[in-house]
């Protein structure tokens, strides 16, 4: 079933709706994966039956096990490759961000 397949678009259509800025495209991919393990992190540790088998079910565990999953070969190792240049980004603007901000005195 390709309903982890179509949430990851829904997110992605709504971040380009929401910004035209490089940067927010970043942001965004950044929180969406941050957001799905989160959900796979509460999946794997709230014993409670319905709710990880619906989030079993709906929401994957990360953006490289979607990528995994509907893609192998050479297209499956270039869009990791494209996922880690996209997080190493990330990651910078995050650290440019964090030694920007003004020391609380």
């Amino acid at each position: 079933m390709y309903v982890d397949l179509i949430i990851l678009i829904v997110f992605l259509v709504l971040i380009v709706v929401y910004s035209k800025r490089f940067q927010t495209y970043i942001f965004g991919l950044g929180m969406t994966d941050i957001f799905f393990r989160i959900l796979e992190f509460l999946k794997n540790n709230i014993p409670i039956k319905g709710i990880k088998g619906e989030l079993s079910k709906y929401v994957p565990s990360s953006i490289p096990n979607i990528i995994n999953k509907y893609t192998d070969g050479t297209i499956s190792l270039l869009l990791i490759w494209a996922y880690v240049i996209v997080m190493i980004i990330f990651l910078y603007f995050i650290g440019v961000i964090f030694f920007k901000r003004k020391k609380i005195s």
